[in-house]
């Protein structure tokens, strides 16, 4: 059967459910007529009538005493606000008092505009003008009612074809004889049907003759004029009978919708089914609290279901939209996410990720999220080359292979399918159109339950939702306790894996990666053992780090790696770290108005120094570990895979920024006011100069006002990217090996990768007040509690840090704030002159209970200052 004939067959077998054919005595089992016959939601209704259909069940006949099809129709959910003053005057007789016209009797029937079958500016604006002058707006309502509840309807109105379809019904008629597919199965339906029928065959040959015209439609125009539909809500909206119009008509518009985008692929053979989508979200009250509670659930549900070229077609239509426009959808979306959340009671049973409404509605926030991407400062080049990992030596399947370990690790969505159509990443947009946090929604954020999630995204994607597909709508807190996740596994992994070889090969292989080292030779001692793993077998590092300090207690639960990577990374970025590898230079530069390091170009350290840095802070991301390191914010991006650019010599140049900037605003004569070439020099490690030619033949080519863009981006390359590229590839191989499997790219931006290994640098002690427990009989209302918080208040920002770093073995707070650290004080006994102690592993501090808050603030503040060393208590 042709599309249209099927659509009404299903109608029938829909109507049959809900309404019955009139047969009292009817015997069909799928007839709401039937005696014993259940009734059904809509939505259920129409999930049957397609299955009926799919089955080719009989269809009843219908009976004398069925109501007329037309009641079913969505007009009739849009009534004559006056039809009862309007109904037979003469019979009603006059109200008392009031003299009757008797011209008002002889008025022709009223003008229902049945001819109409999709709107257009004008025709709006007609029968507007003629509704405003009887002063009876029900014939536009109704109107509304019918092309608004039809996606036949929808498709063709507003459109900028500069000749409209056929309208009425003689054209429509001469369009019909045309269509050779016109289905002969269609002559037994009822009168009403046949009307319905003529009007979908029309559009459906309309459909046909405007498919050759969308191809020649680039990727983001449309067929539909969308100002004018904007003009045309802005005056109608105004009006609250219409608001009602458009709302009922959306609800009855979108199980028609979601069926045919389902089962029937609309928009393959009709690209202007899009047009649907467009004029909806042009409606500026769907955020209002109607919208979201009935139609925009069900909308978001039609709209989540469109083809994958289609969501990216829609994504760049709306990325040329004005700021306010995105603003306003992404509102709405947000809105919708936000009133569902609060609204619902979830538990581990019923889960967010079931919730259809929330999906669906994060599913269309990603079309703006993206939209919002296209629409912003965008850098598609400048792309680090990726490096090839060598090819495995050995033809022979691994172990890990053969437990399906390999398929755990590559499984999940590196790549987002929208991205791919787009051509365009997260990472490509330097300045959005809405900064991206105005895209997270804490409620979702507070009720997801990320190990659950974690799973649906690593195992179950395909048949469960998970909300690391849409990272945008997560905040760092939420997306680093999935990472934690990931991480974690992947060392059970490991030591599943390591214990399998014992068996294999009857020897005794070290499941962990430990690490033991002395305090006074903690570089070469942890960098020389740890560049043999990486050579050897470079998935150790996947293990969970263990260290020991040589001569001490202390059992790593975390706290002692803690202080490994403080005490690591202090001498990796000393400045005088050359001196512990026998050479005269560091490995970074230092720069003191920025307090940020950068690599030395002219570092004599060989590449595999370089690597075991990296290796150092990937190890930190994967053992769950802050690090006090200091790197502009290219270092993150170029980890990312964006080479550095001009603009990113802001925050690690800032001198060589500002001079660069002045030169693209200078408004005199550049080439003889400057005198600059394309050569530049530097001094090396002896404080000779060396020159570098950003062109061939630089020293001959000045710089004029027609090429200084092109010498400041050629500066900026070189001093970011081809003057450190030795020591950078170095570094971010050696982070690759460790977080290579992770889903960090595809999570994090560059400035949550900075925070998750950085941690937050605001420390908020009221928050860890209010977070903090109690034990061994302490709680929030003792002396002792009280007396130390005020004296921890009362600290400088040095004080607090060197706190910090006594009670949980780093100075920053982690990602989320101090509020997320769940810090424990325990009672250690009664008044004593012993110090505090602490489990940074756990961040216990153990606290005495002093009998003074002097006391308390003396014995503290010696802790907390000669604070160096673990043993065991």
């Amino acid at each position: 059967m042709k599309r249209a004939a099927a659509k009404h067959l299903i109608e029938r077998y829909f109507r049959q459910l809900t309404e019955g054919c009139g047969n009292g005595a009817c015997t069909n089992e799928f007839c709401a007529s039937c005696l014993g016959f259940q009734p059904l939601d809509h939505n259920t209704a129409a999930i049957r009538a397609l299955e009926l259909w799919k089955m080719g069940t009989k269809l009843c006949d219908p009976h004398p005493s069925a109501a007329h099809p037309s009641a079913a129709h969505p007009s009739a959910a849009f009534p004559d606000n006056n039809s009862a003053k309007e109904t037979q005057p003469a019979l009603l007789g006059d109200r008392p008092g009031k003299m009757t016209d008797h011209k008002d009797r002889l008025l022709p029937p009223r003008e229902d505009f049945r001819e109409v079958h999709y709107l257009t500016e004008e025709k709006v604006y007609e029968i507007l003008s003629i509704c405003e002058g009887k002063k009876d707006y029900s014939p536009l309502i109704r109107v509304i009612g019918r092309i608004f509840s039809s996606a036949e309807g929808l498709v063709q109105s507003f459109r900028k074809d500069k000749e409209q379809h056929p309208n009425t019904k003689e054209q429509r008629k001469t369009h019909q004889a045309k269509d050779e597919d016109k289905d002969e199965d269609d002559k037994e339906r009822t009168s009403a049907m046949e009307q319905e029928s003529e009007e979908s065959e029309a559009s459906a040959s309309m459909a046909g003759a405007t498919g050759a015209t969308e191809n020649t439609l680039g990727p983001v125009e449309v067929s539909v004029d969308i100002e004018a539909v904007r003009r045309v809500y802005d005056r109608l909206l105004s009006n609250e009978k219409m608001e009602a119009a458009f709302l009922n008509a959306l609800v009855y518009l979108t199980p028609n919708v979601e069926l045919e985008l389902t089962y029937l692929d609309v928009y393959d053979t009709n690209p202007d089914y899009l047009n649907i989508f467009i004029i909806v979200m042009e409606n500026s009250n769907l955020h209002s609290p109607e919208y979201l509670e009935t139609a925009m659930p069900l909308f978001c549900k039609c709209m989540s279901k469109l083809p994958l070229p289609a969501r990216a077609k829609l994504t760049r239509l709306w990325s040329q939209y004005s700021v306010e426009h995105i603003r306003s959808m992404m509102e709405t979306f947000q809105q919708l996410i936000t009133y569902t959340v609060i609204s619902s009671e979830y538990d581990s049973d019923s889960l967010v990720n079931d919730d259809e409404g929330v999906v669906a509605a994060t599913k269309c926030l990603k079309l703006v999220f993206y939209a919002n991407v296209l629409g912003g400062d965008l850098d598609t080049g400048h792309n680090e080359e990726e490096e090839e990992e060598p090819p495995s030596e050995s033809s022979e399947l691994t172990l890990q292979e053969l437990m399906g370990e390999e398929r755990r690790n590559k499984k999940g969505p590196r790549v987002d399918p929208l991205e791919k159509e787009l051509g365009v990443r997260t990472l490509d947009c330097r300045r959005p159109l809405i900064p991206f946090e105005e895209f997270v929604n804490e409620p979702l954020n507070d009720v997801l339950e990320m190990d659950k999630d974690f799973t649906f995204f690593k195992v179950d994607s395909e048949s469960k939702f998970s909300f690391q597909t849409c990272p945008f709508i997560l905040n760092a807190c939420t997306k680093s306790l999935g990472l934690y996740y990931d991480n974690r596994i992947s060392m059970y992994s490991e030591r599943r894996i390591t214990a399998l070889y014992s068996l294999v090969q009857g020897q005794q292989l070290n499941p962990y990666l430990r690490l033991k080292v002395r305090r006074d030779h903690i570089i070469d001692d942890a960098l020389v053992r740890l560049e043999m793993i990486a050579m050897e077998n470079p998935a150790d590092l996947r293990k969970q780090l263990f260290v020991e300090f040589e001569g001490e207690q202390g059992v790593d639960e975390g706290g002692v790696s803690k202080e490994f990577f403080q005490l690591v990374l202090e001498e990796m970025f000393n400045p005088d770290i050359g001196e512990m590898f026998n050479s005269d230079i560091g490995m970074f530069t230092y720069d003191e108005s920025t307090k940020l390091f950068w690599f030395n170009p002219s570092s004599l350290e060989n590449e595999a120094q370089f690597s075991l840095i990296g290796i150092v802070l990937g190890l930190a991301i994967y053992n769950n570990c802050i690090l006090d390191v200091h790197f502009p914010m290219v270092v993150y991006r170029k980890l990312m895979g964006k080479k550095g650019t001009y603009l990113d010599l802001a925050d690690s140049h800032p001198v060589q920024y500002q001079s660069l900037k002045e030169l693209l605003e200078y408004e005199g004569n550049v080439e003889e006011d400057m005198m600059i070439t394309f050569q530049i020099s530097q001094t090396d490690l002896f404080g000779d100069p060396i020159t570098y030619d950003l062109r061939e033949h630089g020293d001959k080519i000045p710089v004029s006002a027609d090429n200084r863009k092109e010498f400041v981006s050629l500066y900026g390359d070189y001093m970011l990217n081809k003057s450190v590229e030795r020591q950078f590839k170095a570094f971010r191989r050696g982070f690759r090996m460790v977080t290579n499997e992770s889903p960090l790219k595809c999570l994090f931006r560059p400035e949550e990768v900075e925070l998750l290994i950085c941690g937050s640098r605001n420390l908020d002690f009221q928050a860890l007040e209010e977070t903090t427990e109690y034990d061994g009989g302490y709680s929030r209302d003792c002396r002792v509690i009280k007396d130390f918080w005020e004296t921890v208040h009362s600290f400088g920002e040095e004080d607090k840090r060197l706190f910090l770093q006594f009670t949980t073995g780093t100075d920053r707070a982690p990602v989320g704030g101090l509020g997320k650290l769940k810090m424990i004080i325990a009672k250690n006994g009664p008044d004593t002159d012993r110090l505090p102690t602490s489990h940074t592993c756990f961040n216990a501090l153990l606290l005495p209970e002093y009998d003074s808050k002097e006391k308390l603030k003396e014995r503290l503040l010696k802790a907390i200052t000669y604070a160096k060393g673990f043993g065991m208590l």
